[in-house]
C-alpha cells in the first residue's frame, strides 16, 4: 500500500464545471487550457484540490456524463497534453487534481455498447443490462429513469430491453460481469498513471442492479405538505422505494476492489455521490472500515430546508450512524439550485451566504465548494429556448433543470462575456446579468466582498486543527441557533450559527465557558455573560476554556 498523507481528510475541494469555467479559444465552451489559466484563483482561495466534472470524449447528450471513451479528452475541451499541463500547473500551485468518473453507465456511442447491442452472442453481449420483454411486450419490471419514464429502452437489434437509469442514450453497464469490472478498473488506472490524485465517483451506489430484476415497491406520491429534499415532487421516480435498482450489497465488494487500486498510488482519494432513499446511511456504509470510499456526500443539505432543527437532525443522525466513516459536505453543485437562491430566495442576504460557507467549513468532514459559491452567485434564470439540460427540458415548466447553476463563471464585470472567453462566440449557456456585479475582478477590489470573506475564512480554518480534524458534539437543539463543539487533542472550539433572519439568543449549557472568541472573518454574534447574542444570520467561533 502506498503512503497517504490524508490531505483530503478535512480538506477543501473546489468543483470546476469545465464547460463554464473559462473559454481559452473563443468557441463559447470552457476548456482545459482555460482552467489551467485560472487555477491561481482557486489556489488563492485556500482550496486543497480541484474536482473536474467530466471532460472525456462524449456525444454530450448529458454534457459529459455519457462517456464514449474513458481514456481520451473530448476535443472541445482540449487534448491529453492539455490535461497533463493542467495537472502540472495544479501541482505547482499545491493543488491536488480529482476527476469525475462515470462508471455506472456509458454513452450508447461507446464501442462497448455498439458491440453489445449488435447481437445476443458477441463477446460483449452481456456487458450491459439486457432483458426480455414480458409476455405483453412491456418492460421487465417497474424501474424508472431519473430523467422520467421507464428505465428500460427497447432495442430492435436484439429485440430486448436495455437498462438506463438516466437518459436512454446512457445504457447501464452490467457489473455482475467480472470482465466489465476489470475493464472499468483499467480506465481508472489510466488516469492514475497520468498523475491524478483522486476521483469523484458519479452515482456511486448505482453500479449493481438486482440480478433477479425484482420490481421496486411503491411508496405513493410525496406529501406536498411534507417536502422531502431527496424527492422531486414532479418526478414519479420518487414514488418508489429503490430497493432493487441501486444500492445493492454487491456494490460494496466492487468499491473494495476500486479502493485497493487507489491504495497502490500515493496520496489518492475518492469521494462518492450517493443518491439513495437513505443517503446518510449509505454514506456511513460506503465510507466505513477504511477499505471502500474515502469520503461520500448525499443530498440532505442540498435541499431548501436550512432551519436549525432540521440541520441539527441531519448532524445528529449522521453522528449516530457514521462510525469511522467520513463525509464530504456540499451546499451546492452542478445538479442543484445554487445555495444563494435555494436558501436565500430572489434577494439573498449577504450575511446568509457568509453563514452558509462558515457552517460548511465548520462541520466534521471535508468541504466541497462549487465554482462561484465563493462569489455568492445566485441561480441564473435561463429561458426555455436557451435550455440545454435534458432533465429540465423534459420536466419544464415545474422544474427548470440544472442549467441555472451551470452558466459561465463571471470573471470581469466590464467584459461583454464577463471575461469567460474572448467574446468571439456566444457562450453555450447565456450569461447572467444578475451575476455581473459579483464578478471576480469587482470583488477583488472590495475588501468587504464575499470573495474576500471566503478567502479569509478558508485560510483561517487551516490554522484551526479542531475544525479540520476534530470530532463534533452537538449542543441541544434550538429553534434558531445550531451549535456544536469541535474537539481535537484537547482543544475545543464552539461553533454557533443563527440560521434565521431574526436576532437570537443562546444560553450556554452548564460546564461550557468561553476562553477566547475567534476571528474567522464571519461575525454577527457576541457573548454577554453566559449568553450568546446573534444578529440575523450571525456566526460565532470561540475557543472553550
Amino acid at each position: 500500500m502506498a503512503q497517504n498523507s490524508n490531505w483530503w481528510r478535512g480538506g477543501v475541494i473546489y468543483q470546476i464545471y469545465p464547460r463554464s469555467f473559462a473559454d481559452s479559444n473563443g468557441d463559447g465552451i470552457g476548456d482545459l487550457p482555460g482552467i489551467t489559466a485560472r487555477l491561481e484563483h482557486v489556489a488563492r482561495l485556500g482550496a486543497d484540490g480541484i474536482w473536474l466534472s467530466p471532460f472525456f470524449r462524449s456525444p454530450m447528450k448529458d454534457f459529459g456524463y455519457d462517456v464514449s471513451d474513458y481514456c481520451d479528452v473530448e476535443p472541445m475541451f482540449g487534448t491529453l497534453d492539455d490535461f497533463r499541463a493542467l495537472v502540472a500547473r495544479a501541482h505547482a500551485l499545491g493543488l491536488k487534481v480529482m476527476i469525475d468518473q462515470v462508471l455506472s453507465h456509458t454513452s450508447d456511442q461507446h464501442p462497448w455498447f455498439v458491440e453489445s447491442r449488435a447481437s445476443r452472442d458477441n463477446p460483449k453481449a452481456d456487458w450491459y443490462v439486457w432483458a426480455d420483454a414480458q409476455d405483453d411486450g412491456t418492460p421487465p419490471n417497474n424501474w424508472l429513469s431519473i430523467f422520467g419514464g421507464s428505465a428500460w429502452q427497447w432495442d430492435t437489434r436484439r429485440c430486448q430491453y436495455f437498462l438506463h437509469n438516466f437518459l436512454s442514450s446512457q445504457p447501464d453497464l452490467n457489473f455482475h460481469n467480472p470482465a466489465v469490472q476489470d475493464a472499468i478498473l483499467a480506465t481508472v488506472r489510466f488516469w492514475l498513471d497520468l498523475g491524478v490524485d483522486g476521483y469523484r465517483l458519479d452515482t456511486a451506489n448505482f453500479y449493481f442492479h438486482d440480478a433477479e430484476l425484482r420490481s421496486n415497491p411503491g411508496r405513493g406520491a410525496p406529501d406536498p405538505n411534507k417536502p422531502d429534499p431527496a424527492v422531486n415532487p414532479f418526478n414519479p421516480y420518487g414514488w418508489q422505494r429503490h430497493l432493487y435498482d441501486k444500492s445493492r450489497p454487491e456494490n460494496l465488494v466492487f468499491l473494495q476492489r476500486l479502493r485497493a487500486l487507489l491504495d497502490q498510488y500515493p496520496d489518492t482519494t475518492m469521494v462518492g455521490e450517493i443518491g439513495d432513499d437513505d443517503g446518510l446511511a449509505r454514506v456511513a456504509e460506503y465510507t466505513a472500515g477504511g477499505d471502500k470510499l474515502h469520503m461520500a456526500y448525499c443530498f440532505d443539505l442540498l435541499g431548501e430546508r436550512h432551519d436549525a432543527p432540521f440541520v441539527h437532525g441531519v448532524l445528529e443522525r449522521f453522528g449516530r450512524i457514521v462510525g469511522s466513516g467520513w463525509p464530504c459536505w456540499a451546499l451546492s453543485n452542478h445538479d442543484v439550485t445554487r445555495v444563494a437562491t435555494r436558501w436565500g430566495g430572489p434577494e439573498p442576504d449577504p450575511a446568509l451566504l457568509r453563514l452558509a460557507l462558515a457552517l460548511q467549513a465548520s462541520l466534521r468532514g471535508s468541504v466541497c465548494l462549487y465554482q462561484g459559491e465563493e462569489l455568492g452567485l445566485p441561480e441564473a434564470d435561463v429561458p426555455f429556448e436557451d435550455l440545454q439540460d435534458p432533465y429540465g427540458i423534459t420536466m419544464w415548466p415545474q422544474y427548470k433543470g440544472r442549467d441555472g447553476c451551470r452558466t459561465p463563471m463571471p470573471w470581469s464585470a466590464e467584459a461583454p462575456d464577463l471575461g469567460f472567453g474572448s467574446g468571439a462566440a456566444r457562450p453555450w449557456l447565456p450569461l447572467s446579468e444578475a451575476q455581473r456585479a459579483l464578478a471576480v475582478d469587482r470583488q477583488e477590489a472590495d475588501p468587504g466582498s464575499m470573495l474576500q470573506a471566503a478567502r479569509r475564512l478558508l485560510h483561517w480554518r487551516r490554522t484551526q486543527p479542531a475544525l479540520v480534524h476534530g470530532e463534533l458534539m452537538l449542543l441541544p437543539v434550538h429553534e434558531q441557533v445550531l451549535a456544536f463543539v469541535r474537539e481535537h487533542q484537547g482543544e475545543r472550539v464552539l461553533c454557533a450559527f443563527n440560521l434565521s433572519a431574526q436576532p437570537a439568543e443562546l444560553a450556554l449549557p452548564a460546564g461550557l465557558a468561553l476562553a477566547q472568541q475567534l476571528d474567522s472573518g464571519i461575525g454577527g454574534a457576541q457573548p454577554v455573560g453566559a449568553t450568546l447574542q446573534f444578529a440575523p444570520w450571525g456566526v460565532l467561533h470561540a475557543r472553550l476554556a
